[in-house]
């Protein structure tokens, strides 16, 4: 414990993004402070009041710098927390009629709450000064004079005074942040670590080909120009402290504001951002002013593609191109995203040879589709991401020679070379069909556990989960391989490639949205025209494999009434409304699904094809309770269940091998003689109740179901014709 210390040598916790904290000590020593032992996310340090002025001025690392006042073990009960805190001379540190807040982090058995910890830590507070007959603090959780910091971890208790007021991080030059933004911090500590201030010195130039709102360019310009990055800030937190000397702060002030003065004028260091956004570019270029450095940044709307040496750089020496492209968070964009890391190391190796290059990534294995390999990477956290800085060196170009993409993987080129033998095997059939969406690819590789679908120029990638016995990397390297090849193969962007993970959903899984971009594209299937949205959900609104199915239930529809029971986007309703031919379709019908959203789905495919809504009804109700209560008759049924279903909407759990028995027996009953029941599941080791076809006519015609383009997985789904018998049973 160390109540009233000294400005000669004040004891100080200076906190940092978790992984800083070695070359935060370092930067601790160069600014003038004594650093001691590291923790997570922190340094201990020793120094008098300049020093720890000059770290809020100058520190271009740290979040916070705090002044201990209290260290002390053994602390798990309130009334421990209490008096450790009333034990520190606080009168000599909170000015009369001053305002406090406390921030309290940690947690012991008795103090679970960090709001319960704050206000014992104020209660503390308030125990000293009313011992001296002293007025209460009054408490401002948004602006308060002083700002209290107080942390307790397995006993260990350590609080003090928040010499830097808001987090050091904040400079001030950023009012729109954007998505996920790169804090100002972390992205100094970036430029440290890629070597920035010796390329700084000689005068070498800088490029962020991706810069979004400009953090890397600033940051970089405010160390090659001297500039203190917080030097904008008027106000710190030792400004509302009783030890506070304004006459050294100010002379400190004053130094740095000569230093900037200087330091823009000698700066030789040129700094260049592209980014394709006008916004971003727009955010990059008020952040800069409000930085004071415009002057010195260059911004530029241009993508990767277009990325190339900016002019006046061929006789400055070799710089560094850095950036912080998206990692990929989600699964979805990925593809894209496969293609932007190959563009990236492609044009860096054409426009920027010898070159150093930076990119600081939460995804590694994309970092690998770049082509070069990292000499250094260095293990880092964005805010909850584990993340990575890789350092590489852009080889020499020799003569006029361009660069090339990374070659492909032996197993990558295999993936490429079945596609291409599916697209010939298919081709024939799609000629003659017309159809323009259609399954390519089915896991024919194993160590490629894909589904690759083609949807009339767009396509949908679903990755079957990996079993635990296989390394979740080497699935990830497959997947990053092939969204790398498809777009090639298929002669699309990759901003047309959709992927999603395929596995077994449990519980209310099955029902959740995959996004909410309300994207969606007409297709054609036949007569019919389809709305199918590929990102949303994880189906797209149209079953491939049941294509023969509804195109058959168009050829037996003609003039009859017809149900499509679990209907999910009435796809195979358009089919049978439409009919085939000149004979026409189903003169009405029915849909019945217990979801709002598909029905609409299938309201928006009946407009789409100018269905008559008074004649082609949707229902809502669980299939079974509407069986149940059902008197109409209907001469042709389609019933397609899902193989499990525990919606919160129905009643009970629906499994089709228990329940199909009941299923069918109550769809029989709504059947008209002489009608006939198409039912279906998806269930691969289905098996029909026996004693169905003792009371029907029963037909599998499973085997005739399947299009070329799914003609490999025999077992995908079964389909079987039903029909009341004739005469006696």
């Amino acid at each position: 414990m160390n109540p009233t210390p000294s400005t000669s040598s004040l004891e100080l916790l200076v906190t940092c993004p978790r992984g800083l904290e070695e070359l935060l000590a370092e930067e601790l020593a160069a600014l003038g402070a004594a650093p001691g032992k590291s923790t997570v996310g922190a340094v201990n340090a020793r120094a008098d009041l300049a020093s720890a002025y000059r770290l809020c001025l100058w520190s271009r690392l740290a979040n916070r710098v705090i002044l201990c006042l209290v260290r002390e073990e053994g602390v798990n009960t309130p009334d421990q927390l209490r008096e450790a805190v009333a034990a520190v001379a606080w009168e000599q540190h909170l000015p009369l009629g001053a305002s406090l807040a406390v921030d309290f982090h940690g947690r012991s058995e008795e103090i679970r709450h960090t709001r319960f910890g704050a206000q014992t830590v104020k209660d503390g507070v308030v125990d000293r000064l009313q011992a001296r007959e002293l007025p209460r603090p009054s408490v401002d959780l948004k602006q308060p004079d002083l700002r209290l910091y107080a942390n307790l971890h397995r006993g260990r208790l350590v609080v003090g005074i928040d010499l830097s007021g808001e987090s050091l991080h904040r400079r001030g030059y950023r009012r729109d942040v954007g998505h996920a933004p790169l804090k100002e911090n972390l992205a100094a500590a970036l430029l440290v670590r890629a070597g920035w201030p010796e390329l700084a010195r000689q005068g070498a130039p800088l490029v962020d080909p991706l810069c979004g709102a400009g953090t890397l360019l600033i940051e970089a310009a405010l160390m090659a120009a001297d500039m203190a990055p917080n030097l904008p800030r008027e106000r710190f937190g030792f400004h509302g402290w009783a030890g506070h000397d304004e006459a050294a702060w100010r002379e400190l002030r004053r130094e740095a504001e000569a230093r900037a003065s200087i330091g823009r004028k000698r700066c030789r260091s040129r700094f260049y951002g592209f980014d394709q956004s006008p916004a971003a570019l727009s955010a990059a270029k008020a952040n800069a002013m409000r930085a004071g450095i415009p002057a010195l940044i260059e911004l530029q709307g241009a993508g990767l593609a277009e990325l190339a040496r900016p002019q006046g750089l061929e006789e400055a020496p070799a710089g560094l191109v850095i950036t912080n492209p998206p990692y990929g968070e989600r699964l979805g964009e990925l593809p894209e995203l496969v293609t932007l890391y190959a563009r990236l190391g492609e044009r860096v190796r054409a426009a920027f040879p010898g070159w150093r290059l930076a990119v600081f990534t939460g995804n590694p294995d994309l970092g690998h589709r770049i082509g070069l390999r990292a000499h250094k990477q260095y293990a880092l956290r964005n805010g909850p991401l584990e993340t990575k800085l890789l350092l590489m060196a852009v080889p020499e170009r020799e003569g006029e020679e361009t660069a090339t993409p990374p070659s492909r993987s032996e197993g990558a080129q295999m993936f490429a070379n079945r596609l291409e033998k599916n697209r010939k095997r298919l081709r024939k059939w799609l000629k003659k069909s017309g159809e323009s969406c259609y399954r390519l690819y089915d896991a024919d590789m194993p160590e490629y556990a894909l589904a690759v679908d083609v949807y009339a120029g767009w396509v949908h990638v679903q990755e079957y989960a990996a079993p635990k016995s296989v390394d979740a990397g080497q699935a990830q390297k497959r997947l990053f391989e092939a969204l790398a090849v498809i777009p090639e193969v298929l002669e699309v962007d990759s901003a047309r490639v959709v992927v999603k993970r395929r596995q077994r959903q449990s519980g209310r899984d099955q029902y959740q949205k995959q996004a909410a971009t309300g994207e969606r594209f007409e297709v054609h299937e036949g007569p019919a025209r389809l709305w199918v949205n590929l990102r949303d959900y994880l189906d797209t609104g149209l079953f491939l494999d049941h294509r023969p199915v509804r195109r058959m239930l168009g050829e037996m529809a003609a003039g009859k009434r017809f149900l499509n029971l679990f209907c999910y986007t009435g796809a195979a309703t358009v089919q049978a409304a439409l009919g085939s031919g000149s004979a026409g379709g189903a003169v009405e019908s029915v849909s019945v699904d217990l979801s709002n959203t598909y029905l609409q789905w299938a309201r928006d495919n009946f407009a789409l094809n100018r269905l008559d809504p008074g004649r082609h009804r949707v229902v809502r109700d669980d299939c079974l309770r509407w069986l149940e209560s059902a008197r109409a008759e209907f001469d042709l049924i389609f019933m397609d269940p899902p193989t499990f279903s525990n919606s919160k909407k129905m009643e009970d759990t629906l499994d089709i091998q228990r329940d199909h028995g009941r299923l069918v027996r109550l769809a029989m009953a709504r059947l008209a003689p002489g009608g006939t029941l198409v039912f279906s599941n998806n269930q691969r080791r289905f098996t029909l109740d026996a004693d169905l076809a003792e009371h029907y006519a029963v037909e599998e015609i499973s085997a005739r179901t399947f299009d070329p383009d799914f003609s490999r997985n025999p077992d995908l789904h079964h389909v079987f014709l039903i029909r009341h018998r004739e005469g006696p049973a």
